[in-house]
């Protein structure tokens, strides 16, 4: 049997040398990314925008929501959340194919500031790099803030402010416990599940969104 040991080796060590190759092209586009745009210029850019919100201007309900359904260990990892990470590679494994992400929210800026939305192994690399660089630079709260004021809300708005007032007609500040599930639930799939595009799909997703956040421990079963 010693050929089956061979082969084992053999296999080892090419894993190790295309991780190896994909980890230094991964580096390679990361650095080249923040050589463009460093975080502190990312931060800016995004702070610039008309109707920018605080977390501070946020209700907390709202929060709750996007930690429960996007990243609930948010505030203890350092930009990666490698349980998140591992569920849904077994479920995916499971079902045949790409049905769940484990990418954190700091992972979910770096993909949207910085690269492409494919989901080829040197672009998640590239993106988990830049998550840490960004976990270095920038506080929690701070990374929250840029996340929900840069994200795609369906129905042509971009930040949770312009999709508070297009949905609503009122500031994130003032949105109460219906509101704020709903709205949390839509940059999943923001195309389907904003109330203007199907009502039914939005009403559904909120249904998630409410089931999670007592999962997470943010709200009572009753």
């Amino acid at each position: 049997m010693k050929w089956i040991k061979r082969l084992c080796s053999f296999l080892f060590v090419a894993i190790v040398i295309l991780v190896g190759v994909l980890c230094v092209k991964g580096y390679r586009d990361y650095r080249e990314a923040l050589d463009e745009k460093s975080i502190e210029e990312m931060a800016a850019r995004i702070e610039s925008i008309d109707n920018y919100t605080t977390i501070d201007e946020l209700p907390q309900t709202y929060i709750d929501a996007v930690l429960a359904v996007e990243d609930k260990r948010f505030y203890s990892h350092s930009g990666f959340d490698p349980i998140a990470t591992g569920r849904a590679l077994i479920n995916d494994v499971r079902a045949g194919s790409y049905v769940e992400g484990g990418s954190t929210i700091t992972q979910q800026l770096a993909k949207n500031q910085y690269f492409t939305q494919d989901k080829k192994i040197v672009r998640k690399i590239s993106e988990l790099f830049m998550a840490f660089k960004i976990e270095s630079v920038l506080d929690k709260d701070k990374i929250f803030e840029l996340y929900v004021n840069s994200i795609f809300f369906g129905n042509g708005y971009y930040c949770v402010a312009d999709a508070s007032w297009g949905y609503f007609g009122k500031p994130p500040s003032e949105m109460d416990f219906d509101e704020c599930t709903l709205l949390a639930g839509i940059p999943n799939a923001p195309t389907n599940y904003n109330p203007v595009a199907s009502p039914k799909l939005a009403r559904e997703r909120q249904a998630q969104v409410i089931e999670k956040m007592k999962k997470a421990g943010y709200l009572e079963e009753e």
